[in-house]
């Protein structure tokens, strides 16, 4: 990927039948960064032809730049390539890379991704539980969400990010169990997962390939289901599944974000707190 004009021919190509993620690996990428932005669904950063083509030393800001613009943006980013490169021959990793893979995931990326290690290395499966592992310790570490709270841009002046900002605040006053976005075009899954909140997001889609696209963004649970028909349809619906998924037990409170009319794409102008009864769903 060198410029927008490659993304208007590929989005040409595939006439809206797939999401496109447009790799960043050429300075000349770097440079028409916010355009391709705009024209992108998702974002690769592939540090190690980055590493080719520029300077050792300026692949770290270029990389921590593009994470923290493109979080802005609400669209999820990948940190690519050489992320446990030793592991293409060795079973354990350096301490240098356990670090990369830890500042990647504490600079809020939606995902972190192996290459050669997986396909062509030795040690593929060794390579994919390091990489779980190291995540998942610094999801559990104490100063990961302080981080990303510090890092979190202000919402657009729009209801829609309005209600997701309010979402996420609501959830961490509350201690709400989860947040759950119907979500037929991605959007509504998107703007709750920009906020980052500490609460788990479950995404309720009626779209199957949409569910799938989702399951790429930061801490997203995807499930597919028929939209709702009504409020108390939406309220129920919501809590059972939430329930079902595990991420509920009775008396607990879930906030739900959603778009009315239901059925219409890419509005989200409905927020509503529900408590889980004693059969798994809404008591309220």
């Amino acid at each position: 990927m060198q410029g927008p004009e490659d993304l208007l021919e590929v989005h040409e190509i595939v006439d809206g039948k797939c999401g496109v993620m447009a790799k960043i690996e050429k300075p000349q990428a770097v440079k028409r960064f916010n355009e391709i932005l705009e024209l992108s669904d998702a974002i690769m950063v592939a540090r190690g032809d980055l590493g080719v083509e520029l300077p050792l030393e300026q692949v770290p800001s270029v990389q921590k730049s593009i994470t923290r613009t493109t979080r802005k943006a609400g669209k999820p980013v990948v940190v690519a390539t050489q992320m446990l490169e030793s592991m293409i021959q060795s079973p354990v990793p350096t301490r240098a890379e356990v670090s990369d893979i830890a500042n990647a995931v504490f600079e809020g990326a939606d995902a972190v991704m192996l290459s050669a290690e997986s396909a062509a290395g030795a040690y593929p499966v060794e390579a994919v539980q390091t990489m779980s592992h190291v995540a998942e310790e610094v999801e559990s570490s104490e100063h990961f969400h302080s981080i990303l709270a510090g890092q979190r841009g202000e919402p657009d002046a729009t209801p829609a990010d309005a209600i997701s900002a309010s979402a996420r605040q609501i959830a961490e006053t509350l201690g709400i169990a989860a947040l759950v976005c119907f979500t037929a075009s991605g959007a509504t899954g998107l703007r709750a997962a920009r906020e980052r909140p500490s609460t788990p997001i479950l995404a309720l889609s009626p779209n199957r390939s949409m569910a799938r696209r989702l399951a790429l963004v930061w801490g997203i649970h995807s499930v597919v289901t028929d939209d709702a028909r009504s409020l108390n349809d939406l309220v129920q619906r919501a809590s059972r599944i939430s329930a079902e998924e595990g991420f509920t037990k009775p008396g607990d409170r879930i906030i739900i974000t959603a778009g009315v009319p239901f059925g219409t794409a890419g509005v989200t102008n409905l927020l509503r707190i529900a408590s889980i009864g004693a059969d798994g769903k809404s008591g309220i």
